[in-house]
């Protein structure tokens, strides 16, 4: 199977509500898609998101490594393609993994075939911060179907520890809850607010400090009332090595983006497993391709919530799929067989900017 044509576009999907993260608000999302035909005509598709603010990977720098690696590719068999782009991953591991997972679904993967339906809870994300708003917000979220909130916090400690008494007097044990600070917090406030965690309900607490500052999650680790989960820190097979051997440290979150392709993604989940630790997974940034790519290599691997609920948070109008990624009542529901098909004309409305690189014979932009 060779690479005929690639196609490169950045896309703007606007949110139904803005999505606030304690480094950054979104208005919408902007992912990198791939697209790949091989010499029959097949087709597969990659995406991914490039986060401003959650790593060094920039938006522009993934753009042009997008670019310079289809141009390369051109021709090649999937599997040298695959490998030549994962042996440059390190340079910008966002946009390769969205060229392999394409790769990846042109091949017709395994793992993203199912032959029986398939059913993936989803936790869902929680605005309200006053607790009038909270109490309404609670109930609507419990009629949609979903039972893990994921609360955010990080931007003020006295503020944070309240609202979660609040958000868990209005749960009542109905739903439980994840909490994620992004990094927000110093080593003394993570610990602070580590230690007042009423453990009731709440199943983790997520990434309190900086990434690169494994010392002060380690700190907060050993005082927290809940389990600590690690999230940005985690990216190779020695991350998990390293988070293993922290007390307090119960979970790793794992994102496709971060271990470059479909395969490298369940080989890490086993090994967490392997380790003795909890694998939490999904891209709460990702639209409904890379969406269904994780919930796949979810499916027998994990059965806690999935964080692979992007997908939710765009426009319905917005989405790009001729078949809308099936979504009911919170949870995934993929009938037998089901296979995402890109709509032409939503995809060209929402492009802000596409190269296409083909053979001479075929034509190609750039």
């Amino acid at each position: 199977m060779r690479l005929r044509e690639i196609s490169l576009h950045r896309v703007d999907l606007p949110l139904t509500t803005p999505y606030r993260l304690s480094y950054r608000t979104f208005e919408s999302f902007e992912p990198l898609l791939v697209e790949v035909r091989d010499e029959a005509g097949a087709v597969g598709w990659g995406e991914q998101h490039i986060s401003p603010g959650s790593s060094a990977e920039t938006r522009e720098g993934g753009w042009a490594f997008a670019r310079e690696m289809a141009e390369q590719l051109l021709g090649m068999e999937a599997e040298e393609a695959k490998r030549r782009v994962l042996a440059r991953s390190k340079e910008s591991k966002v946009a390769a993994t969205a060229l392999v997972t394409a790769i990846e679904m042109l091949e017709g993967a395994e793992r993203l075939v199912n032959k029986t339906e398939r059913r993936f809870r989803l936790l869902t994300a929680f605005n309200a911060s006053e607790r009038g708003a909270i109490a309404e917000e609670v109930e609507q979220r419990l009629e949609q179907g979903f039972r893990t909130f994921k609360i955010k916090v990080g931007k003020d400690l006295a503020g944070d520890i309240e609202r979660l008494v609040w958000i868990q007097e209005c749960v009542a044990g109905r739903a439980t809850l994840r909490i994620d600070a992004n990094r927000a917090y110093s080593r003394e406030a993570g610990c602070c607010f580590a230690a007042a965690i009423d453990p009731a309900g709440v199943e983790l607490f997520e990434q309190p400090c900086a990434a690169e500052d494994w010392q002060a999650n380690a700190a907060v680790a050993i005082v927290s009332r809940v389990p600590l989960m690690l999230d940005e820190p985690i990216c190779t097979l020695t991350d998990i090595d390293r988070a293993a051997a922290i007390d307090g440290v119960g979970l790793c979150k794992v994102k496709l983006k971060r271990f470059g392709s479909l395969a490298g993604l369940e080989q890490a989940i086993r090994y967490l497993q392997a380790k003795g630790l909890g694998a939490v997974l999904g891209d709460g940034l990702g639209a409904e391709i890379n969406c269904w790519m994780e919930a796949r290599v979810a499916d027998g691997l994990i059965d806690n919530a999935g964080e692979f609920n992007g997908f939710v948070k765009i426009r319905p109008e917005a989405r790009l799929l001729a078949e809308p990624l099936p979504f009911k009542a919170g949870e995934i529901i993929l009938p037998a067989g089901w296979w995402p098909e890109m709509d032409r004309e939503k995809l060209r409305t929402r492009c802000l900017e596409t190269h296409r690189f083909a053979p001479p014979s075929v034509g190609a932009t750039a």
